[in-house]
């Protein structure tokens, strides 16, 4: 008697533990959430961090696109990388290393850098071709600049950079102050495809831009750049004080 007394508890602790596993609010085994610092998915990483401005899949937007196999030839894993874990200083692109105060792992860094190159770079695009390089330590000339724009340039973006029927303003302050010039020249060198902007070989048919030329521009719009972006204000003196 005492051994089917047994049994039965037995049998009755089973149920109650079941029924306390299911009670309604436990969470379920896959409802536990992850710790950011532990996200590996590199299609949560960039869906999180990086579509916001470079678009979704890479496509583009306030941003280059990142899925632009001409500017993977361009800038290499350790401009991707530095960009990635410091940002670009003087420019809307912000720090997203912990290190450098922002929230991702050097873990997680690898991984948006891995997946960008696995998923949109295509070795051979470039082939045959010679491209301006990267970044130049040479300075451009802004004057010669101004002549390689009116050449290769304001057929779309009109004379003197102000707009024209097929691209918008290149001069306007706030573009401007946007941007600092290694990103000006990286924007000359592989365009925006994504807005239907050449890269330094489509401007003029069969005369590509040279490496001076791509300075030069570059130099001639960075002369545009406004040195305290927004200053000074239209009649500043007598907007200072009281309100009239």
């Amino acid at each position: 008697m005492k051994f089917h007394v047994l049994i039965f508890a037995a049998v009755g602790l089973s149920a109650l533990l079941c029924g306390c596993a299911n009670a309604p609010g436990r969470p379920a085994a896959g409802d536990t959430p992850i710790v950011p610092s532990e996200i590996t998915d590199f299609n949560v990483l960039y869906g999180q961090n990086c579509a916001g401005c470079h678009g979704n899949d890479g496509k583009g937007g306030a941003a280059i696109a990142l899925a632009d196999p001409v500017y993977l030839a361009i800038a290499d894993d350790t401009v991707v990388r530095h960009a990635t874990v410091d940002g670009i200083s003087g420019t809307s692109m912000p720090a997203f290393a912990q290190s450098t105060g922002g929230m991702l792992t050097d873990k997680q860094i690898d991984v948006i850098v891995q997946g960008i190159r696995e998923r949109w770079a295509q070795p051979d695009v470039l082939r045959g071709a010679n491209p301006p390089p990267y970044s130049s330590s040479q300075p451009g000339d802004a004057s010669r600049g101004l002549v390689a724009y009116a050449e290769f340039c304001s057929s779309c973006h009109g004379a003197g950079g102000r707009g024209g029927e097929k691209a918008s303003s290149i001069v306007d302050g706030s573009f401007l102050a946007l941007l600092n010039d290694q990103e000006l020249r990286t924007i000359v060198i592989v365009g925006r495809p994504e807005l239907g902007a050449l890269d330094w070989r489509g401007n003029v048919p069969g005369k590509p831009m040279s490496p001076q030329d791509v300075s030069d521009v570059v130099a001639w719009l960075a002369s545009l750049r406004a040195k305290f972006p927004g200053q000074p204000y239209p009649n500043s003196a007598k907007l200072t004080g009281a309100v009239q």
